[in-house]
């Protein structure tokens, strides 16, 4: 499968979706840590993809979303952002509704 498709069935196949260096548990870098925290304390039942893990999705995922860096947080397919983005809308309480919202179509 193309790597191209592999993200899109990834985006598409999940209500949220981290695409992060490391795990929720451990995460290799800041960003990627702050992002899975603000999406836990949020009650997010998340996929998270470790681009570290997968040198191809790493390289191609920025094309994929015409977004640079890393960690990129998807909401119902769509790209939300990176890690400043994704903290002020924890901070603004605007994270919960999207989080809650998509939780909620799943169920």
């Amino acid at each position: 499968m193309d790597v191209m498709e592999k993200i899109k069935q990834q985006v598409e196949g999940h209500p949220i979706v981290l695409y992060m260096k490391g795990s929720p548990q451990f995460p290799m870098c800041g960003f990627s840590s702050h992002v899975a925290q603000a999406l836990q304390a949020c009650g997010a039942d998340f996929v998270h993809v470790d681009v570290l893990a997968d040198p191809e999705i790493r390289a191609n995922l920025p094309r994929y979303a015409n977004w640079p860096t890393f960690p990129q947080l998807y909401i119902n397919g769509e790209l939300v952002g990176g890690c400043d983005i994704v903290m002020e809308l924890y901070q603004q309480g605007e994270l919960q509704k999207m989080v809650q919202a998509a939780n909620s179509a799943v169920s």
